[in-house]
């Protein structure tokens, strides 16, 4: 049975005022999210700023959740980028034991036609030695890998389990649940359309409100799973409200706003990214306070 499924979180990576990973915060999250009914942890994704950390700084962070986790929950890491010899060369010399899967983004900015996206792919699997989560999500990358393309990767290699599908084209979500193969699961990348993935046979979501909100989103995702979807959009409902605040100046920034309102970690980031503004972490807060209230 394949463990990355249900409600994974991508975990942000907290940082002290000095620019330092905060760790204590990290755990704290680790905490909250696996005592309220998260099943699998994604590290070092977009959503953990992966990008502006260090390969030293990645190591430890790795080897500090490993441990910190104790095999609690199924762990996932983010492995990525737009040169398929380097990523190779990551993956060869990274120790996936801990990890049951990997997640790897499609490459971008060079924008590869959806040969090139297949033989990047297929370049990657003859290498990797745990499952390979498919990571589409054009709005960042610049390329969308077709419903195609994805099939025809579901199918030719027994390693590619998966994809976080974050296009946002339920009609092309849709042409893969529709046509997969059975061992072949579909993760909504998008915490909004996760209730519309699974109703139409997705498998889960790999999530970024799920930190904030690990019991309601897990429970959104657990009465649908079951099939209950009456009960699964009262939780979506009730968690719709919140987009805005969490996307509206882009992912991390805003669930970190919110997890620093709810005293899990401080409001920093890493350049480029910055905190989102004061208008709208006071809209956020007032948001959250109304809620509570």
């Amino acid at each position: 049975m394949n463990k990355i499924c249900g409600t994974g979180v991508a975990l942000i990576t907290p940082f002290n005022v000095d620019g330092s990973i905060d760790y204590l915060s990290l755990d704290k999250l680790i905490v909250k999210v696996t005592q309220n009914g998260i099943n699998f942890l994604v590290v070092l994704g977009t959503t953990g700023e992966s990008t502006s950390i260090s390969k030293s700084e990645k190591q430890e962070l790795i080897k500090h959740i490993v441990k910190f986790n104790d095999n609690k929950l199924p762990l996932v890491l983010g492995i990525g980028g737009n040169n398929t010899n380097n990523l190779i060369e990551e993956i060869n010399n990274t120790d996936l034991t801990p990890f049951d899967a990997v997640l790897s983004v499609t490459p971008y900015y060079n924008k590869p036609s959806q040969e090139g996206l297949y033989q990047h792919y297929s370049a990657i699997s003859k290498v990797c030695p745990v499952p390979i989560i498919l990571y589409n999500v054009p709005s960042r990358t610049g390329v969308n890998m077709s419903a195609e393309l994805t099939l025809r990767l579901a199918r030719d290699f027994n390693n590619i389990t998966a994809i976080k599908e974050a296009s946002g084209d339920i009609d092309q979500i849709k042409e893969i649940l529709n046509n997969k193969p059975e061992s072949f699961d579909v993760l909504s990348g998008d915490d909004g359309l996760t209730l519309e993935i699974i109703k139409n046979g997705g498998g889960g979501v790999i999530s970024v409100i799920g930190q904030s909100h690990p019991f309601e989103f897990s429970s959104l995702v657990n009465h649908a799973l079951d099939g209950d979807f009456m009960n699964a959009k009262v939780f979506h409902d009730q968690l719709d409200s919140y987009y805005h605040y969490l996307y509206s100046e882009g992912n991390p920034s805003g669930v970190k706003a919110l997890l620093s309102l709810q005293g899990i970690c401080k409001n920093n980031l890493r350049l480029p990214l910055v905190p989102i503004s004061n208008k709208l972490y006071m809209d956020l807060k007032n948001f959250l306070d109304n809620e509570i209230n």
